[in-house]
């Protein structure tokens, strides 16, 4: 019996260049997802401290990092090609 690579049956790792573009592209929607959902939690503990006139500085800069963050990954999303 022959080993499965030999036969071509596996290609030991080898990934064509077009296919590994496009797997970075979902990982940008991955992490473009993640930013997504913080910013989101982020947003509403930032009012709900504002209305209960709490302190809401913090909440509020790390809504601001998490924004800058997601903009800058939208745009880098961009030059990638779309999911297939």
């Amino acid at each position: 019996m022959t080993h499965p690579s030999a036969q071509g049956g596996h290609n030991e790792g080898f990934v064509r260049p077009e296919r590994r573009r496009a797997r970075s592209g979902e990982d940008f929607d991955i992490i473009i997802g993640f930013l997504s959902f913080w910013a989101l939690v982020l947003l509403v503990v930032t009012v709900w401290m504002e209305v209960t006139a709490q302190p809401a500085l913090g909440w509020a800069l790390g809504l601001l990092a998490t924004l800058l963050a997601l903009y800058g990954m939208v745009r880098l999303r961009r030059r990638l090609p779309d999911r297939r």
